[in-house]
């Protein structure tokens, strides 16, 4: 086509659209479709109209009064020229203006023009009295005196007044918080963040439940303190391990049902009959790791598991997470004792140059526990007729309480007598038999026990005025890798009830013995508590089916006689609590089989649910071991607290429950219907 020929091809093109857009014009002038120009305006007056009303609320007073609050503490300058309330505010020049924020605690209120409270910085670390007057009527030293006097303890407050010089306090504060001795603030004005609901008391004095945890931790120094101490102690182990090579990775915690050993919590998806499982442990998540050519691994991990509740347990809970390819057992447990060295230096400026070394025979026999306290002596073994065993072994342990046997005698009765004793009294071997020692009775208390037994008494069972000897019978039986004896958790119970009735002193907020329990067996017999790995052998991992065997020997068991297998495993146990545990991991593939299906005696399909870990394994998996500490219990320890919801910041109930925010709670039938889930009676 030639270039006239285009210009008049694209005209004639132009012309008829310009055509053809007159028409569609002279359409919409033409005919309104039911649609005239004046409906449509109103329809546009009446939306708008409607949605002015509809947005358009008047408020009552109290929630107006809200609202001026709430956008006084949005103004962009508000937090930007505050100083920080700290020691280094004593020090600031005399006559210095001053703009803070904090919590307005304690007040006391001299006469109706001059008043004196406390604020409390923001980490309640540090405290300064505020002087508040009203002498000059009108100014805003009096209005801000007049607000100060309205407002309850506890609010949030910025304030700004003159520092001036402070004449030392008649006596000290009782309160731990650390309050300036050299300043104190003149006020000048002061603006409330904040307002406490009349039915709302907050007070250091009150005692709170836990559906109020957040005025638990905010009126409780002790609380807030030790889940400060927690998070010092985390950072501490992180910059430690950090230094040293360890890599910090995130493992998921939606993982898959496998039966590990503990009971798990199921998350039910969208998808019909399909589900996920919160992790026991990133155990297999670490393992994959080490083949994924990972040399040193570490992560503060989140686990879940649905089992009985004690004191030092949670439904949830953390633990440090630690595994390392290229290592065994030694390896682990060095780097392991280097860790807990930093983190007990950091936090008390205590060291250990020793951590001790027990078999698990070692530990049951002696102490009666695989989590033994060496702070106490070793049990005795001995014979004697206190039992309906035959051929019974008794053990016997000694303590040293108060000078008045009398008090002794009562104090450990009432015990026994207990809810909590009667466990003792009710031992299907025989009850303890308890003697006590008295200079006034014969043989000095040990007369039941007869002439012979207390001229050839061993030395450690001697008993002087004051003491109380404990004796208890248990079947002679090896011990197959269950926690405790009746006499070990007796000692234990005696001795914290001792300590709570004065009778005794506790042993010592720094005084911690380390030790490392190892060579446990590495399978148990199946029990009705926990699930196991849901074999049909009769028998469960004692810790968990990833466990190695310890020797070559122990290897051919496998073989003949599974039940005698020693585990390569190893607990780190201090005053009695395990901090953790771990040990060596089978790297090869066709021996973790092998433990899954011929001596576990698994089914197929549940042998399949770790064919990803098989598969990783099978890829040239190096040899691996590792380790986890439970963080909460080792905090715990730390600070010297029996239970971990001490050191946890919403922890659950006994049962399992968080009353705050009232979990678990009910289905409805939409969620039922969502995830394909039916309710059962």
């Amino acid at each position: 086509m030639s270039l006239r020929h285009a210009s008049q091809h694209i005209a004639s093109r132009n012309a008829s659209l310009r055509s053809s857009y007159a028409e569609i014009s002279r359409f919409i002038r033409t005919r309104h479709h039911g649609i005239t120009l004046a409906a449509a305006s109103c329809a546009v007056r009446c939306f708008t109209n409607s949605r002015t009303l509809r947005n358009s609320i008047e408020p009552e007073e109290k929630l107006r009064r809200a609202l001026n609050s709430f956008k006084d503490t949005l103004k962009p300058s508000l937090w930007k020229d505050f100083s920080p309330l700290n020691a280094e505010a004593s020090k600031m020049a005399i006559g210095k203006k001053i703009s803070t924020i904090g919590y307005l605690t304690t007040r006391r209120d001299v006469n109706k023009n001059l008043s004196f409270a406390i604020l409390r910085n923001p980490h309640q670390t540090f405290s300064m009295q505020i002087i508040s007057s009203a002498n000059v009527e009108g100014s805003a030293e009096a209005e801000a005196h007049a607000r100060l006097r309205k407002l309850r303890e506890w609010t949030p407050v910025m304030i700004t007044g003159t520092l001036q010089q402070r004449e030392s306090p008649p006596k000290e504060s009782d309160s731990t918080i650390l309050l300036s001795n050299t300043r104190e603030i003149v006020l000048e004005s002061i603006v409330p963040l904040n307002e406490i609901d009349k039915d709302v008391i907050v007070k250091e004095e009150a005692v709170y439940g836990p559906e109020q945890r957040y005025l638990q931790l905010r009126t409780n120094q002790k609380l807030l303190d030790n889940l400060c101490k927690r998070a010092h102690a985390v950072g501490a182990a992180r910059n430690f391990l950090s230094a040293n090579g360890w890599k910090e990775f995130e493992t998921p915690l939606l993982f898959k049902s496998t039966p590990e050993g503990a009971r798990e919590f199921l998350v039910p998806s969208r998808a019909k009959g399909l589900a996920y499982a919160l992790p026991q442990s990133p155990q297999q998540y670490k393992q994959i790791l080490m083949a994924s050519g990972v040399a040193k691994y570490f992560q503060f991990a989140r686990c879940f598991r649905d089992e009985d509740l004690r004191a030092d347990r949670q439904p949830e809970f953390t633990q440090l997470d630690m595994e390392m390819s290229w290592a065994g057992a030694q390896e682990v447990m060095e780097s392991t004792e280097a860790l807990l060295r930093k983190v007990w230096f950091d936090r008390a400026g205590k060291t250990f140059s020793k951590f001790q070394r027990l078999t698990y025979q070692q530990a049951m026999a002696s102490y009666g526990s695989d989590k033994p306290d060496l702070r106490f002596s070793a049990t005795v073994h001995l014979k004697s007729k206190i039992t309906p065993l035959q051929d019974p072994i008794i053990e016997a342990f000694k303590l040293t309480l108060s000078p008045d046997p009398a008090k002794n005698r009562k104090t450990i009765s009432a015990f026994l007598d207990s809810p909590e004793g009667k466990t003792y009294l009710n031992n299907p071997d025989g009850q303890p038999a308890v003697f006590f020692g008295d200079a006034s009775q014969p043989m000095g208390g040990l007369g039941p026990m007869g002439y012979e037994f207390t001229m050839d008494c061993p030395p450690e069972l001697q008993i002087d005025h004051g003491d109380v000897l404990v004796l208890q019978a248990r079947k002679n039986e090896p011990f197959d890798g269950f926690g405790s004896t009746m006499l070990g958790n007796l000692r234990l119970a005696l001795h914290k009830e001792a300590v709570s009735q004065g009778l005794i002193e506790g042993s010592g907020r720094w005084n911690f013995r380390f030790v490392w329990v190892t060579d446990f067996p590495l399978f148990t017999p199946t029990n009705d508590t926990d699930p196991g790995q849901g074999g049909a052998a009769g028998l469960s991992s004692t810790h968990h089916p990833f466990t190695a065997p310890k020797t070559p020997e122990d290897v051919e068991l496998l073989l003949t006689d599974p039940s005698k297998v020693v585990a390569a495993h190893y607990d780190i146990v201090v005053n009695g609590v395990e901090l953790g545990g771990g040990s060596q991991r089978i790297h090869n593939a066709e021996v973790q089989e092998f433990i899954f299906r011929d001596v576990l005696k698994m089914k197929p399909e549940r042998i399949e649910d770790f064919r990803h870990l098989l598969n990783a394994l099978r890829s040239g998996c190096p040899p691996h071991a590792g380790l986890a500490l439970g963080w909460d219990r080792l905090v715990a320890v730390l600070q010297g607290v029996d239970s971990v919801r001490d050191v946890i910041a919403f922890p659950k109930t006994g049962s399992g429950e968080d009353p705050m925010v009232k979990a678990p709670n009910r289905l409805t039938e939409e969620q039922l219907g969502t995830y394909h889930l039916q309710l059962k009676d």
